[in-house]
């Protein structure tokens, strides 16, 4: 049962980061869109439109920068699984291999 909440938890981090990354993309591209368009019907307010434009686009690249940093968060989170068994040296001098480590 943990390994299965793990695994999704993995998945979930993955998929996280590629929505957050996505909708700004989306979100970027229609507020360039909109800007474009209000530039073109009034271009004596093109600086007002841009500084518009700039600071909703620091807005919504901050939201993305959230979602790293708590899928980074989350990331630290999941255990770390060696792929090679580990070696344990007995007082006897006898070599114990596990395959999995506790």
């Amino acid at each position: 049962m943990l390994g299965t909440y793990l695994a999704l938890l993995a998945v979930a981090i993955g998929f996280g980061v590629a929505l957050a990354a996505m909708g700004s993309a989306y979100g970027l591209g229609k507020a360039t869109a909109a800007a474009l368009e209000a530039t073109g019907r009034q271009p004596e307010a093109a600086g007002n439109i841009r500084t518009s434009l700039i600071i909703g686009g620091a807005l919504i690249e901050a939201l993305t920068i959230y979602a790293l940093l708590v899928s980074i968060l989350l990331w630290t989170k999941l255990p770390t699984i060696r792929s090679t068994p580990t070696e344990k040296v007995e007082e006897s001098g006898t070599i114990v291999i596990d395959k999995w480590p506790k």
